[in-house]
């Protein structure tokens, strides 16, 4: 079994660098990220197509250069986490979380006895194939797999330092644009009402003894989220590269001209 990069730099008073995919799901690419010295891949089931079938093939990538896994769930419900976990995913990020009642009911899915009341298989990625000692897997799955949770509604955040302070709840990962949307404000990242929403994620989270991360489109907005705080920073996504080299390509490609 292996120890999770994320909960190990975390713990250790680090921070830890995200990089997103969701459009090109084969495993080189995943390879080639752990490679560039990222530390945790981002794999988005919440708005994308592909199915739980890309998560094994990943989750091996990600094994193979020391990087973790972390799936953003497809809220379907007990399942969900199950076979996200055993396929290989080091961390569960769950997007939406708007109650204390609904992040209490992911931590009981995503942790065995005594903390939640996940099912034993046993025989998945996460337990070496069924070559695991049982009892270590048990205590494994809930020491070296992190839950994080979204807070992205203007519900979660009213309620914030309930959930923050839940057992098994490892991080807390404000999601910005939809922050702005459920205040009525879309788009606006700088409006007062949000920046106190994202004042008070942080200030829950460090009462709990716990982190929290965001979205940053660019290093600057990385750094500055840092020095807010934040201990989980993305990096780009393979969306946001393809677009935007295609359309870089585009305006240089279409300079030429014959003579």
């Amino acid at each position: 079994m292996i120890k999770s990069r994320v909960l190990q730099k975390l713990r250790s008073g680090g921070f830890v660098r995200v990089a997103g995919i969701g459009r090109v799901t084969e495993p080189w690419l995943a390879e080639a990220i752990g490679r560039f010295g990222f530390d945790v891949i981002w794999l988005d089931m919440e708005h994308r197509s592909f199915g739980y079938e890309v998560i094994d093939p990943i989750s091996l990538a990600c094994r193979a250069t020391g990087m973790d896994l972390m799936v953003r769930v497809l809220k379907t419900g007990y399942s969900t986490p199950m076979r996200c976990l055993e396929f290989g995913a080091n961390g569960l990020m769950v997007p939406h979380v708007r109650s204390v009642e609904e992040a209490r009911q992911w931590v009981e899915w995503c942790r065995f006895p005594p903390i939640g009341r996940r099912g034993f298989d046993g025989a998945g990625v996460d337990a070496d194939y069924m070559l695991a000692d049982p009892i270590a897997h048990l205590r494994h799955g809930n020491e070296e797999t992190f839950l994080a949770l979204q807070i992205e509604d203007r519900e979660a955040v009213e309620c914030v330092e309930e959930i923050a302070a839940l057992e098994g709840v490892d991080l807390l990962f404000v999601g910005p644009a939809d922050l702005t949307i459920s205040y009525g404000v879309p788009f606006q990242f700088d409006h007062p009402t949000v920046q106190r929403a994202i004042d008070r994620v942080a200030a829950a989270v460090i009462k709990a003894g716990k982190w929290w991360g965001t979205t940053s489109g660019s290093p600057e907005a990385a750094q500055k989220a840092l020095d807010r705080g934040a201990r989980m920073v993305t990096c780009g996504s393979d969306h946001v590269f393809l677009v935007r080299g295609f359309q870089n390509a585009a305006k240089e490609f279409g300079e030429l001209t014959l003579k």
